[in-house]
């Protein structure tokens, strides 16, 4: 098993080249409000740089599918991730026809009661779930609950919130996710990363895929 690992809030080439280092299979960038905000222009400065294979996902929260799109039209995306009300479907429609599957497109769902109803809906238009505490929370949801209400689900999902180096391997065991997701864990201050965490959360979720 091959879990895969997104570093987020990418803001600069020097943090990206470290992340790829560690072991990343992905990058965020995100778009919508936050501290770790990075233009359309920032962002595609820091792509043409990074070496080939390495993901690039693009963050929003409530834009439109126009916004997102039309981003995506001049950042070189491999996946977009709706961390709002955005609908996965209007955002497909609207993408390019040569575009719209090989897009990765990731939802985001709060775990909160009765979050694990809208697993599923908009399935043909979403590759992955990402299961999260609340946008920027930086506290874990309930591991041991959660496992019981996504077990008899065949989507794949992302874990996110409140994940480090030190609780990441417990998350993996537990949850056996199709991929995690951090931001918060694997920096030093807002908006840049810390090297040797980003290599002991690599390593973490490495050793969980090996028990």
């Amino acid at each position: 098993m091959h879990t895969w690992i997104k570093i987020c809030g990418t803001t600069c080439l020097e943090d990206a080249l470290e992340s790829v280092e560690a072991g990343a299979d992905a990058l965020g960038f995100i778009f919508a409000p936050s501290k770790r905000h990075v233009s359309p222009e920032q962002a595609q400065r820091i792509i043409c740089d990074l070496p080939p294979g390495v993901e690039r996902i693009g963050v929003f929260m409530n834009s439109s599918a126009a916004e997102i799109t039309s981003i995506a039209s001049v950042v070189d995306l491999t996946g977009i991730q709706m961390h709002g009300r955005e609908s996965a479907a209007e955002v497909y429609d609207r993408l390019p026809a040569n575009r719209r599957d090989s897009i990765r497109k990731i939802k985001t769902v709060l775990v909160e009661p009765g979050f694990e109803l809208k697993l599923g809906t908009d399935q043909e238009n979403v590759d992955a779930w990402l299961l999260d505490s609340g946008a920027g929370s930086g506290r874990p949801f309930g591991w041991q609950a959660t496992r019981k209400q996504v077990a008899d689900k065949e989507a794949r999902f992302i874990v996110a919130g409140g994940l480090t180096p030190d609780n990441v391997e417990e998350a993996v065991r537990m949850l056996s996710p199709w991929g995690v997701d951090v931001v918060t864990g694997v920096e030093r201050e807002p908006g840049r990363k810390d090297p040797e965490k980003l290599k002991a959360f690599v390593a973490a979720v490495r050793r969980a895929e090996q028990t």
